[in-house]
């Protein structure tokens, strides 16, 4: 249960907190705000540039934690999840399809590491502390939230729902009561076993389907049923 809750609470966060170990201050941590995204084995993964203090400090020093939260009024009562983490720097063999997918959350980056001194990392989890509120703490093991479907399947099944199916994107966000802006421009950035990500203008959400998929047969089916229920509720454009 208690890993279920913290899987869920990253797929639906897109930034946090990072502190690392201070080069110019020996001893102190140092904390700075990053998006990220998952990769393919369910890592975290960011893109810093070269010249960014966190960037130094990790290159001195790989032992990291990031800090991402859900949003509410009452912080300390909102769920919230610290990765304690070995950060590495992503070679150059791997870059492609992480970069790909990095992207697709985040395009106003897009080539930021082939144009800038900028750089993909990923962080290598080796614990979690997890709280979902009042007394519900926990550590867990990294239990990674490993994608089944290849960059180049998950790729494959996004392309086709943007060209040919990005008028049923608002049925899905009504029907999960995600709301929408007067003008919204909707498309999808990715798919994984529990659910898709939308991008609504400059907005990311994630709709979560009502069961694990594996194939993308499955994904298939569970989109059908999930737009013929929309339908069937009374749920419109």
């Amino acid at each position: 249960m208690v890993n279920h809750e913290l899987q869920q609470l990253l797929r639906h966060s897109y930034q946090g907190a990072l502190s690392t170990h201070s080069v110019q201050l020996q001893g102190y941590p140092f904390g700075s705000v990053v998006p990220f995204c998952l990769d393919c084995q369910g890592r975290v993964v960011i893109l810093i540039s070269d010249l960014a203090q966190h960037t130094k400090n990790l290159k001195q020093d790989n032992k990291c934690s990031l800090l991402v939260f859900a949003g509410g009024d009452d912080i300390q009562a909102s769920a919230r999840l610290t990765i304690v983490a070995n950060a590495k720097a992503i070679v150059d063999e791997d870059v492609a399809d992480v970069a790909s997918r990095y992207y697709r959350y985040f395009p106003q980056s897009q080539d930021f590491h082939k144009i800038h001194d900028f750089s993909f990392w990923v962080l290598e989890p080796v614990k979690y502390r997890y709280i979902g509120g009042f007394g519900r703490i926990h550590w867990a093991e990294p239990e990674l939230l490993a994608n089944p479907f290849t960059a180049e399947q998950e790729w494959d099944m996004v392309q086709h729902m943007n060209q040919d199916h990005a008028d049923t994107f608002a049925l899905y966000c009504q029907q999960a009561q995600i709301a929408l802006p007067t003008e919204a421009t909707l498309s999808m950035v990715a798919i994984d076993s529990t659910g898709f990500h939308l991008r609504i203008n400059d907005k990311i959400v994630y709709i979560e389907f009502p069961h694990t998929v594996n194939t993308p047969m499955q994904v298939r089916q569970t989109l059908v049923a999930m737009l013929k229920l929309a339908r069937a509720t009374g749920v419109t454009t």
